[in-house]
């Protein structure tokens, strides 16, 4: 989804296909910028690949050391495990790998669900430094692949491009003077749309159980409490300044209720529930299809 006439500049990382448009063609050295720095968060905070940082801490107890950037995400999840208490939780990874999405990808279950360890036994985060004392499987995606995005824009900022739509299957952020209009995929059939948003300068992010679902009622996101995926919502979209936090939001409206969410960050937000209604801030009215 871009500006008509824009060029792309397409690659796969983090397991997902990224879209990169602008007016003009991007040179070669920005898109090994762009490269490196989707390799280097990958290498940092994946928990698909057995060299990662945060893999290190699925093996054995102990310390490591992230990149700059870490304690925003800290920040961020600190927040939100409160909010939620503590059903959003980077902890999560082992509660996903017990119902089957692990490294090897089996989509079978392992076993019953299995609720997240409560961070305040087994997680001290400290902004770039965090420790276990236990193994744990950390799982920062639902803040992860938002934040990526933003340093993806920081990379296209800092060579001096202004206009961009920065889209990473969905979530995105947009730069520029004209608004895009983007389409909201309807949460049962991929080739509908439930409605259009108008898009400018902001962020938007999407979380649809039915995005990552490997079986009967089994999808990606889980409550941390109980480690069991989540039935009363099936999608959600937001708009927010920076992908991180419009990313890290559409996870935890599931939940979260939205009014607890506003009390504590400038958002807008829609929410569609499992029983087919849809609840909406201010900033998603007017654009659903009746």
């Amino acid at each position: 989804m871009t500006h008509t006439g824009w060029s792309v500049f397409s690659f796969d990382g983090i397991g997902t296909r990224w879209e990169i448009s602008t007016p003009e063609e991007l040179p070669d050295g920005v898109r090994a910028s762009l490269l490196g720095v989707v390799e280097d968060y990958d290498r940092s905070y994946s928990r698909f690949r057995d060299d990662s940082l945060l893999a290190a801490l699925a093996r054995e107890a102990g310390t490591v050391t992230l990149p700059a950037g870490a304690g925003e995400l800290e920040q961020l999840f600190k927040k939100l495990y409160r909010l939620s208490n503590g059903a959003m939780t980077p902890l999560i990874g082992g509660s996903l790998e017990r119902l089957g999405y692990g490294p090897g990808y089996a989509l079978r279950p392992l076993g019953h669900p299995m609720p997240a360890p409560r961070w305040e036994d087994v997680l001290d985060w400290n902004g770039t430094k965090i420790s276990a004392s236990a193994p744990v499987v950390l799982d920062i995606g639902a803040a992860g692949k938002g934040q990526l995005v933003d340093l993806a824009a920081a990379v296209l900022r800092s060579a001096g491009i202004t206009e961009f739509l920065v889209d990473a299957s969905g979530d995105m952020l947009h730069s520029g003077a004209e608004p895009l209009g983007v389409a909201l995929e309807h949460p049962y059939d991929p080739s509908q749309a439930i409605g259009v948003v108008k898009l400018r300068c902001r962020a938007l992010c999407a979380s649809a159980a039915n995005r990552r679902a490997w079986g009967d009622g089994l999808h990606h996101v889980l409550d941390g409490a109980t480690g069991r995926p989540i039935e009363t919502v099936v999608a959600t979209w937001t708009m927010a300044a920076t992908a991180m936090e419009a990313d890290a939001l559409a996870t935890a409206l599931f939940m979260v209720d939205p009014t607890v969410l506003e009390g504590e960050f400038d958002f807008s937000w829609l929410k569609v529930y499992s029983d087919g209604h849809a609840a909406y801030s201010a900033g998603f009215e007017g654009t659903l299809f009746s």
